[in-house]
């Protein structure tokens, strides 16, 4: 430690600071053991914000997320409002059940009070979905969710949304982001004890209440779910919301239905995952009557999956992508009659913008994240292939996943009613539009040089044939295009098929979204239609994946 004076410095001036005696205790056993590599890689620089706030590993330092860093991040928010004119704003915090969230919401909460806004924190952990409703619906300024959504349970997050309900965008970031770089010193950050509100339930109902508009009114509510909250929030709002609408309770995945912040029974929390939904496939297996689909959130409850029966045993339970999820609600929307736009980040299906064509519907496609989706103008429904959907924009400018699993239970008990299951209606779109199948090339690294190096060797030799199809156009979206702002990524358009790449916002993956669509003229090609799909997206992965060098 001797031979780097300077990084002690820093630490030891970081150590005195910290309010956490947890961090305290951990930064100064580093110090005092001499882990100079731990030390440097605390002290490398600072958790950066950006559109998605702020995720990371829970621990000390800058580059960890403590209190410390969430207390900057707070005053950073709050100097911002200030310089807009929310001098005495409301500010909504929420929070889950992860490590620290809860102290993460008391501080951001004491921060804006300190700085002379209002501050209210949700009565309890409470999905996402409902801060994003409470902060138009109670007229804040803004509002903060304390969640890591999906990621491991080592790491938390902090989520802002400005007074529309949405999530922050260019420049809203590198403004906040400058303000938090200006807070010189935590001593500087007034903190009182008490000063904000705790809500009551009465946001909460107000928000279930609004989940009823989701619904048509006379519709069928006879369809079965097994349900799992994969250790998160979701589960007594989710109950609550299936109650008021009548429909048959779930059914719980026992072992994942209470939030429990260690995630102990998947590598991953996240429905998406290999092995995630084993639990809730075994639950389904054994559970009389036969449910008729399963559904997930993740642990924040804001992104909803979806299982169905494909085959005649106990086991034969398949996922579907977040594709054919976002398909079987668009479908379900038009034959209600709605109007609005329909809209969807550019790594989604574009399948969504063929049933939005012919039934004469607005369309619209955007970068990645709901922050994007949710401004649309006109939006009536939004989603994207990672499992999020938006089905009420006028009550949450975000995806949420418990009105997504409302709306899909709603159109599995029409499907029921008929004799029918998602299946048939994914074959009846596949007949319409032709057959829309997707994959996904996911790269996780330790190493995030890999990512910068993978992209460069895409950029500098772009490929020109992918599974023996030719690349008719290769896009660099760091350049824009007519209709999107820049953005880091690729786009490869081929003959009958569409690859994106892009580094994930929220984790250290490289992520390639892969798209097929074969034409079919009758339900007799759909076999070979799916086994000729299945082929491609192979030889795609296969090759994109020797092309990008991982």
């Amino acid at each position: 430690m001797q031979d780097n004076p300077e990084l002690i410095a820093r630490a030891q001036a970081w150590l005195a600071e910290d309010p956490d005696p947890e961090t305290r205790e951990e930064l100064a056993k580093l110090i005092d053991a001499e882990d100079t590599a731990e030390l440097t890689a605390r002290f490398a620089g600072t958790l950066q914000f950006g559109t998605a706030g702020l995720r990371g590993e829970l621990g000390a330092g800058p580059m960890r997320m403590n209190r410390s860093v969430v207390i900057r991040a707070a005053a950073g928010l709050a100097a911002y409002l200030k310089a807009k004119g929310e001098t005495d704003g409301l500010v909504v915090v929420g929070y889950d059940a992860r490590h620290k969230s809860a102290d993460f919401a008391r501080d951001t909460a004491a921060v804006m009070t300190g700085a002379g806004l209002r501050a209210a924190v949700l009565p309890r952990p409470l999905p996402t979905p409902v801060l994003a409703f409470a902060i138009r619906h109670l007229g804040a300024v803004a509002g903060v969710e304390v969640t890591a959504s999906h990621n491991p349970p080592r790491d938390n997050g902090y989520k802002v949304y400005l007074g529309d309900g949405s999530q922050i965008v260019p420049p809203a970031d590198a403004e906040i982001a400058a303000e938090i770089a200006a807070v010189a010193s935590l001593h500087d950050v007034p903190r009182p004890e008490s000063g904000w509100e705790i809500l009551g339930d009465d946001v909460l109902e107000a928000y279930l209440a609004r989940t009823d508009a989701v619904l048509a009114p006379d519709s069928p509510r006879t369809a079965r779910a097994v349900y799992t909250a994969m250790h998160g929030v979701g589960k007594d709002t989710l109950l609550a919301a299936f109650a008021r609408a009548g429909f048959p309770a779930p059914v719980l995945v026992a072992e994942q239905a209470e939030p429990d912040p260690d995630f102990p029974t998947v590598a991953f929390p996240n429905p998406e995952e290999p092995g995630a939904m084993d639990l809730a496939f075994a639950t389904a297996a054994r559970t009389t009557p036969a449910p008729d689909l399963i559904i997930a959130n993740d642990p924040d409850a804001d992104r909803c999956a979806a299982a169905v029966k494909d085959g005649e045993g106990d086991a034969d339970w398949r996922m579907l992508r977040g594709d054919e999820v976002g398909a079987l609600l668009a479908a379900h929307l038009v034959k209600r009659g709605a109007r609005g736009t329909f809209a969807e980040s550019i790594v989604s299906s574009s399948l969504l913008g063929r049933i939005a064509e012919k039934a004469g519907l607005p369309y619209e496609e955007t970068l990645t994240g709901f922050k994007w989706i949710a401004r649309v103008d006109g939006l009536r429904y939004g989603y994207e292939e990672a499992l999020g959907y938006c089905v009420d924009p006028e009550g949450v400018r975000d995806k949420d996943g418990i009105t997504a699993a409302l709306l899909l239970t709603e159109l599995a008990s029409e499907l029921k009613e008929q004799g029918r299951t998602f299946l048939d209606l994914l074959d009846d779109l596949a007949l319409e539009h032709g057959l829309h199948a997707t994959d996904q090339l996911s790269v996780r690294v330790e190493d995030l040089s890999l990512i910068a190096d993978a992209m460069r060797r895409l950029r500098e030799q772009p490929p020109a044939r992918l599974a023996g199809l030719p690349v008719t156009k290769a896009e660099d979206l760091t350049r824009g295009t007519e209709t999107l702002p820049p953005t880091d990524g690729l786009r490869y358009t081929l003959d009958g098929a569409r690859v994106i790449v892009r580094p994930s916002g929220t984790e250290p993956k490289l992520k390639c979204y892969l798209e097929v669509v074969v034409p079919l003229a009758s339900k007799a090609e759909l076999p070979a239609a799916r086994a000729r799909a299945a082929r491609l997206l192979a030889d795609i992965k296969r090759d994109l994946s020797a092309a990008a060098g991982i």
